[in-house]
Parts: structure tokens; sequence; C-alpha cells
């Protein structure tokens, strides 16, 4: 899996854009052309300011890694956040699966939590006093290979109910609560854009696993921010509903939890509604 390589594509895209705003430079501040320009500056400086974000190339031109690698030089709380926050994102979108029945389907969703995430946590876990919980990640994961439904309704919520305090004990250390709930679900959507590319192969959905993840970061960073979505319209309610509509437009790329045979949105498209969130969130500082 990729890491972190998504503002050096974003950047890509918004050069494009660059002319549109030299043209505009001389309009006069409240006219459209003059707001789209300024928006497109801002996404310019955006991805350049993120570019350092982007894995090393390897030989064969990508940054490779585990989802827990890819965010290894946020400040902890964020980097713990994320994580917690991605675990649920594979959560949400492996019980979708036990519940349609398809328990083979939803494996690599509950493994994917211990295997790719949970050992970068350790550390920030043990900073934050936080008890850990890997041993409820591998209950949950070995009942669905049991495929056995009632004890896997009592291994999830016991792991619910272990993520639930792991987030208690990051926010209550937080003094911008709001600002930074939005920064983590930024954070997972940047991983949601990851996997999503991922999927994508010759304009097929290519890799179903992949396809499934993105669907599970989108929908739980949109959960996220619903858990501040009142916080964050009293402070600028223009601004919330551009949050909302780029959640929305992100979580219509997923109509199933079965991929369609074509994307809904090419990947660069999707980086582009990410960075329309992303566009938002200095009004929440």
């Amino acid at each position: 899996m990729k890491k972190r390589k998504i503002w050096a594509g974003l950047s890509t895209a918004v050069l494009v854009a660059a002319p549109v705003a030299s043209q505009a430079a001389g309009m006069p501040l409240h006219s459209h052309a003059a707001v789209e320009a300024k928006a497109n500056q801002h996404l310019l400086q955006l991805a350049q300011a993120h570019q350092g974000h982007a894995a090393p190339a390897t030989a064969g031109g990508e940054g490779e890694g585990s989802e827990g690698e890819g965010a290894a030089k946020l400040a902890p709380p964020l980097h713990l956040y994320r994580g917690i926050e991605m675990i649920r994102g594979h959560l949400i979108v492996g019980n979708e699966l036990v519940e349609a029945g398809r328990w083979a389907d939803a494996l690599p969703h509950f493994l994917h939590p211990e295997e790719e995430i949970y050992a970068s946590l350790r550390d920030d876990l043990k900073a934050f006093n936080i008890a850990p919980f890997q041993a409820a990640l591998k209950s949950l994961s070995q009942t669905v290979k049991a495929k056995n439904k009632d004890a896997y309704a009592r291994a999830r919520a016991t792991l619910g109910e272990r993520l639930a305090a792991a987030e208690t004990a990051v926010r209550a250390k937080e003094e911008k609560g709001l600002s930074f709930t939005l920064e983590t679900a930024l954070e997972v959507l940047q991983q949601a854009a990851d996997e999503y590319e991922e999927a994508i192969e010759k304009n097929r959905i290519a890799n179903v696993v992949e396809y499934q993840d993105a669907r599970g970061f989108v929908f739980e960073a949109d959960r996220l921010v619903g858990t501040v979505m009142q916080d964050a319209s009293a402070k600028d309610a223009e601004a919330a509903k551009a949050l909302k509509a780029s959640l929305d437009e992100l979580k219509a790329v997923f109509p199933a939890v079965t991929p369609p045979k074509q994307p809904v949105k090419s990947a660069s498209d999707f980086l582009s509604a990410i960075a329309n969130f992303e566009l938002q969130l200095g009004n929440f500082q």
C-alpha cells in the first residue's frame, strides 16, 4: 500500500489550474473568477506544503508500506487518533460484509487493523496511558474466521468499548477539540485516497479489498465529522456545509460494498474532493 503520496498527485492536478489564477489576478475580489482563482492558488499552496509527506520512491517508482507507517511523522495525538479511526473504518466495511454473510470477504478487514496499524500505535498508547487492545483485535478476527455470529457480536462490542475509551483519553488532552477532530478526519481521508488509487487499474476497480478499505475510511471520516458538526456549524455554518458537501461527494464514490465495474470518480477527482474538504479547515482553528 502506498505511503503518503497523495499530495504529489494533487500538486500535478492543481498546477493545471494555475493559469486561471493568473488570468484573474486583476479582477475585483468579489467576482466569481477571482474567488475561484484564489481557491486555485490555495490548492496549489496546499499541494506544495504537503509534498514533504510523500514517500521516497522505490525501484518501482512508488512508496510502499503499511497503513500504520503512512503517517509516522504526525504528532503523537494525531497519529494515535488517526490509527483508531482507521481501525473503525475497517470495522465498518468488515461488518457490512459479515451482515451480508460474506465472512471470507470480511476477514481481511479484521486482520488489517492488527497487521498494519496496531504495531505503530503501541508507543502512543503507552504515552497516553491507554491499555493495549491487541488481544481484543485478535479475538474479533478469530470469530470472523470461525464464522460465529454470536461470538462476533460480543467481540465487536468489547473492541468498540476499548476504542471508545482510547478516543476519550486522546480527546481529553486536546484543547482544540473541533479542529483536532477535523484534522484527524482529513488524515483518514488521505489514506482513503491512497487505497482508492490502489484499487483502480485501467479505469476499472481491479482490487476489491482496497476499494472496500477506502469506503470504510471515507464513511468513518464522515461519522467522525458528524460528532462535531453541531460545533462546526455554530462556528462557521457555510464552511460546515462545505465540509459536508465534500464528504457526501466522497461517499457517493462507493455506492455499495461491492464495487461497480468502473470507478465513479478518477483518483485525481477523488483527491480534489479531499482538497475541498481541507480548504475549509482553517475556518475552525
